[in-house]
């Protein structure tokens, strides 16, 4: 599949902003742990992914009825589903000066029911042509993501037989009904009711 840009403005996918709040003293403070160990820019973003991916549950497998979406706030409180942990690394990518944003698929129940809008993470390294995807959601049984520019390994492959779909477009903000999903629940039985099940386009 061949990633669109939202825009083609780069300094749009370094950008700071109430989500991605990557000037937060607590993302800087985590940006600057992380890349005290980093030889490079691949060193501190595959750190920033392990990170993010291991040390921050995703709250539903957790049970954690807490709901995030600010990026400082998923490092603070270390919780947050699959779209929270996504803005999280893409603020620490942010910190790092490496570009970076935001795609989605869609994915459904083994039987093709139940669809939900899952959220990635996009990254141009320095010296690279191309973007690629990277998926911090947590792993568990089943589920083995890793931090791989070349071969895709994410969560959950699609699968089109099942109305499954990967959305091309890598996006430097989040689509208002993720963000409106995240910021309305007020607890995580709300957050599953109110997730989107597709997105426009």
């Amino acid at each position: 599949m061949e990633l669109i840009l939202e825009t083609a403005d780069l300094s749009a996918y370094l950008a700071a902003d109430d989500v991605i709040d990557h000037t937060h003293p607590t993302v800087r403070g985590t940006a600057a742990a992380l890349s005290a160990d980093a030889s490079d820019p691949h060193d501190y973003a595959r750190a920033a992914f392990e990170f993010v991916r291991d040390t921050i549950p995703h709250s539903f497998d957790a049970g954690d009825d807490r709901v995030t979406w600010r990026a400082s706030d998923v490092l603070e409180w270390r919780t947050g589903i699959c779209h929270a942990k996504a803005h999280a690394l893409t603020a620490l990518l942010r910190a790092g000066s490496v570009p970076a944003g935001l795609c989605y698929q869609r994915l459904t129940e083994d039987d093709g029911s139940e669809p939900v809008v899952h959220g990635l993470v996009a990254l141009l390294l320095p010296g690279r042509e191309r973007w690629s995807r990277i998926d911090a959601r947590g792993n568990k049984p089943g589920v083995d993501a890793r931090f791989s520019l070349d071969e895709e390994r994410l969560a959950w492959p699609v699968r089109p037989e099942l109305g499954e779909a990967d959305y091309p477009l890598i996006r430097a903000t989040p689509p208002v009904p993720v963000l409106a999903s995240l910021r309305g629940a007020r607890d995580r039985s709300e957050l599953a009711a109110l997730l989107p099940t597709e997105l426009p386009g």
